[in-house]
């Protein structure tokens, strides 16, 4: 039975505040985890071990489930350990999590008002809450502890992580991205981050009631879909750029095919006819890669009506440029920038990252002809997210490319911690708006009026 054992900043832990299971709802209640329940844990393990012949099968779970929970009832009869069933149930849970799940972590990734995990070494937790960055008192172990955890994640995705191959990047069967460095790259132990991506994509209308977007700005970036303009999602990360890009697409027409290429797949369109192409990483011999770039470039053999790039980093851009500029029109991507004029910049740099020796001026060229519209998004003090800037690309002059904002967003105070402001109309009417009436497509005819709250 559990004791009341000094912790190891020297206060006494009461038994029923120990946070051994980290439940959702009292993340960081406690920072000491029973020993006791890390002796429970290892003597189920090895009896798990020695009873499946030393190999644990995750493609049956339900039978992982039952045998774990038979030994653990063995293990505290014959240890002769007694707990409230409340108790005994969250223990039973802490550990299956930890023998067959992401260990410590486990409920971090369960609770849906949390979307990143950041662990910094075994000791050092943080969460992202509501935009926020917050440090939670759930620990690992020890490094071995995290390290287990770590291989447990990546293994079945077909990578490993060790001081040949110190970084990782992949995608969980759940939809999790997951990022891990580990030393000789890391000075402060294993590293690992998790970003969730919400189960239900998120629709126009949760954006507009959290205050990402507004009724007449999403009416706005419809028309710009159904005309087949491209455009551009930038911002810092963590911006909601990919989210904002997934609400967009879902206003493409159900009767285009949709092609996807994406570094880790992270998109869920809701159309039927979508092709879904995810970037492979080289093998542990460091063969077999098949980039963003070459993805594009073999998209264009798909009969594509548009292509989706879910984010430009290298010479994938001067390809997106160009099936832009030879009749996929609509097509969209994003990019990292800290507006939308240095997406320009950005995008001028990634181009020559392709390895051509193209001029400045060239460049200029297909970035001015192909990309239409820029939309910018910021995450602001208070976490919240938003869109901030709405551009137009409108062409060369001399060696120049034009832009003119069409909306912006005007910050008006703070009000109980939270920023307020509205996004407004810089009376600018967009060149593009002639498609909107050759596709017979509505707007309010003051949305480009000087001024206008849009």
């Amino acid at each position: 039975m559990f004791t009341n054992r000094p912790a190891k900043n020297g206060r006494t832990i009461n038994p029923n505040d120990y946070d051994m299971l980290a439940e959702a709802k009292a993340i960081g209640a406690s920072d000491q985890i029973s020993a006791d329940a890390y002796m429970i844990r290892d003597r189920v393990q090895r009896r798990l071990l020695a009873e499946a012949d030393g190999e644990v099968d995750l493609s049956h779970l339900p039978q992982m489930h039952q045998m774990i929970e038979a030994l653990f009832n063995r293990i505290l009869t014959e240890e002769n350990l007694l707990y409230t069933r409340a108790v005994r149930s969250r223990l039973l849970d802490w550990v299956i999590a930890d023998i067959l799940g992401f260990g410590p972590i486990e409920p971090l990734l369960k609770e849906p008002s949390i979307t990143e995990v950041m662990v910094n070494g075994f000791d050092n937790i943080y969460i992202e809450r509501y935009g926020k960055v917050e440090k939670t008192k759930i620990t690992f172990e020890n490094e071995a502890h995290l390290m287990r955890i770590i291989d447990r994640i990546v293994a079945p995705l077909g990578r490993r992580v060790d001081e040949s191959s110190p970084m990782v990047d992949a995608r969980l069967p759940n939809g999790f991205r997951v990022n891990v460095i580990i030393p000789p790259l890391s000075l402060i132990g294993p590293m690992m981050t998790v970003r969730k991506f919400a189960q239900t994509p998120f629709t126009a209308q949760d954006l507009v009631a959290n205050g990402t977007l507004t009724t007449s700005l999403v009416n706005f970036m419809k028309a710009c879909v159904e005309a087949r303009v491209n455009l551009v999602i930038s911002g810092g990360t963590g911006s909601g750029k990919t989210t904002l890009l997934n609400v967009i697409s879902a206003f493409i027409p159900s009767h285009e095919r949709i092609i996807t290429i994406e570094d880790i797949a992270e998109l869920q369109l809701k159309q039927e006819h979508v092709g879904r192409l995810e970037k492979r990483p080289p093998n542990v011999e460091g063969k077999g890669e098949v980039t963003i770039r070459q993805l594009v470039i073999n998209s264009l053999r798909m009969r594509p009506d548009r292509i989706i790039v879910g984010e430009a980093r290298g010479g994938e851009a001067l390809d997106m440029l160009q099936a832009m500029n030879t009749g996929h029109n609509g097509s969209m991507t994003t990019i990292h920038s800290n507006s939308p004029r240095d997406t320009l910049r950005r995008i001028e740099t990634m181009v020559l990252m392709a390895g051509l020796e193209l001029p400045l001026r060239a460049i200029r060229e297909q970035v001015s002809s192909a990309i239409e519209l820029i939309i910018h998004m910021e995450r602001m003090r208070d976490g919240t997210r938003k869109v901030v800037h709405v551009a137009e690309v409108q062409g060369m002059e001399s060696d120049t490319i034009i832009m003119q904002d069409l909306f912006l967003f005007e910050q008006t105070g703070i009000q109980n911690g939270r920023v307020m402001g509205v996004l407004k109309s810089t009376g600018l009417r967009p060149k593009f708006a002639e498609k909107f009436a050759i596709n017979n497509i509505d707007l309010p005819a003051d949305i480009f009026n000087v001024g206008t709250v849009v």
